[in-house]
């Protein structure tokens, strides 16, 4: 279910008209309309508002040919039919934003973060989406409307557009500070920005923007006062049954986030499929993947790997690795005891080659070769959707690395350090330095469990662990190739990747069924 859009859809019904039932009884909006002009007139001649801020405020009524138009102050009328977004019930007015309102932008201030960084945290500091910091001292102390000014958020909407502040609080230049003769209706024009289609009101596109002037010349729908209590009060039934469910729906997403976890969890340690004691031990395919390195090296296809490591078990039952002459004690490495028929192993020995991409800087261009970099695969898989393109002409020259094949992982070295993607499809493209290269020696070792295996707490844990460097980490291709891989028998690895999968499936569809 996508609250969002229920939310959306609901507001729009209440703006409308179409939420709460109307009752013939209730005081017409134009009443409460005509009772604001006064309560403006009066705050006039007590000196709380100038005649600035009322010079423009105009008066919308339906004619006799049934048309909208509006009256300005100098005594000219002009139809507005073309501007009225949508028809209302009888007993609702329309009004422009400015005429039913009290902009107080003047009284905000802002204050920079260095400024609000040794300071007492006692009152709210808010900007153009909500509360942002506390600061030691308020401007306001007094329930407010703020509307985002300025920011991503008038486009994205991933938040409320309009919301309110109460209590002592502090608001800077990125929210609009909005007041009215009548607090009551502040909340139903809450609802309606939040609810209207604001494209029109909002300019740039760099830096979204919704100037005073645009804001004011918004055109509300206003009900009769009883009716807007009344929608307040069925809005805040519906959005606690909307929260109840997105909470659900949040905890039923962890526990399938949990549920896959601990699935490779089971599968990286021998525990998702029962053991097979007829299937060639991993021993054997190790060997077989040695010699046929040994072989490549022969054919000048690979260079020796001066640091190529045997890890085995002693009669004491401890781990040790050999290393050219050196043979060390690896218990402290080994994370858990895997099944019988089960090695572990380094990257580096299962996979040729370990590399990563090109170091020069990009040069993009319309066409040409496909150039992948970690912001590729930051969901576990390639987004074929979204690529950057290198000239033909500069490949050879300055991108010439080993060209990444079916089944070959991709693993992000920063950015969303640990994330794997598997190429699945045929086609020439480079890759970045943010990104690594993995590729199984002659298929020994099934990519699809190295890449479920790489998705691992035990795994992901291993690489932030191994994470260097200052502002944005890497995780060095030597971290990479020294990782620790429980190897099982290659029947084996197929059934667990089967398994996982099958398993992932049913829970996907738990995940499809909420949304």
């Amino acid at each position: 279910m996508d609250t969002k859009a229920l939310r959306q859809k609901i507001l729009d019904l209440a703006i409308r008209g179409k939420l709460v039932p109307q009752d013939p009884n209730d005081e017409p909006a134009e009443v409460l309309l005509e009772r604001i002009r006064e309560q403006k007139q009066q705050m006039l001649k007590e000196g709380k508002l100038k005649k600035k801020d009322i010079k423009n405020d105009t008066i919308i009524f339906k004619g006799e040919d049934n048309l909208h138009y509006e009256k300005f102050q100098d005594g000219t009328v002009k139809c507005i039919e073309d501007e009225i977004p949508f028809e209302v019930p009888e007993g609702w007015a329309w009004a422009r934003f400015l005429a039913i309102t009290i902009n107080r932008d003047s009284e905000r201030k802002p204050i920079s973060a260095s400024q609000r960084t040794d300071v007492e945290k006692i009152y709210d500091y808010y900007g153009a989406s909500g509360k942002i910091d506390k600061i030691d001292k308020y401007i306001f102390d007094e329930k407010l409307l703020l509307i985002g000014e300025d920011g991503a958020n008038l486009v994205t909407r991933s938040k409320p557009i309009a919301f309110f502040a109460e209590g002592k609080y502090w608001v800077n230049n990125h929210a609009h500070c909005i007041d009215s003769p009548d607090k009551s209706i502040l909340q139903f024009i809450c609802f309606f920005i939040n609810a209207i289609n604001l494209e029109k009101y909002v300019t740039g596109s760099a830096q979204p923007k919704m100037t005073q002037d645009n804001m004011n010349s918004i055109l509300v729908a206003l009900p009769p006062y009883k009716e807007q209590q009344l929608i307040s009060q069925q809005l805040d039934i519906i959005w606690a049954s909307i929260d109840k469910i997105e909470f659900e729906k949040e905890n039923v997403l962890k526990l399938v986030d949990n549920a896959k976890s601990k699935i490779l969890d089971l599968a990286i340690r021998g525990k998702l499929v029962s053991q097979d004691s007829n299937n060639e031990p991993a021993s054997v395919l190790l060997e077989r993947i040695r010699a046929e390195k040994e072989e490549l090296i022969k054919q000048g296809k690979i260079k020796r790997d001066k640091k190529e490591s045997v890890i085995f078990k002693g009669d004491d039952n401890s781990y040790y690795e050999r290393v050219g002459d050196i043979i060390s004690n690896i218990d402290d490495e080994i994370p858990f005891e895997v099944p019988q028929n089960w090695e572990w192993s380094r990257l580096q020995t299962i996979c040729y080659p370990i590399t990563d991409g090109t170091h020069k800087t990009p040069t993009y261009s319309d066409s040409g070769y496909i150039f992948l970099s970690a912001k590729n695969i930051t969901t576990g898989k390639i987004n074929w959707n979204d690529i950057m393109y290198i000239p033909k002409s500069l490949h050879d020259e300055l991108y010439s690395r080993v060209s990444p094949k079916m089944n070959d992982i991709l693993l992000a070295k920063n950015g969303t350090t640990g994330v794997a993607a598997i190429v699945d499809r045929e086609c020439e493209f480079d890759i970045y330095v943010t990104l690594a290269l993995l590729r199984v020696i002659n298929n020994n070792i099934s990519s699809q469990y190295l890449l479920k295996i790489i998705a691992s707490n035990t795994i992901q844990d291993y690489f932030k662990s191994s994470l260097k460097g200052i502002g944005v980490p890497n995780l060095h291709l030597e971290h990479i190739r020294t990782t620790l891989i429980p190897i099982p028998p290659i029947n084996e690895q197929n059934k667990i990747v089967e398994k996982i999968y099958q398993y992932y499936s049913l829970l996907d569809s738990i995940v499809q069924n909420i949304e």
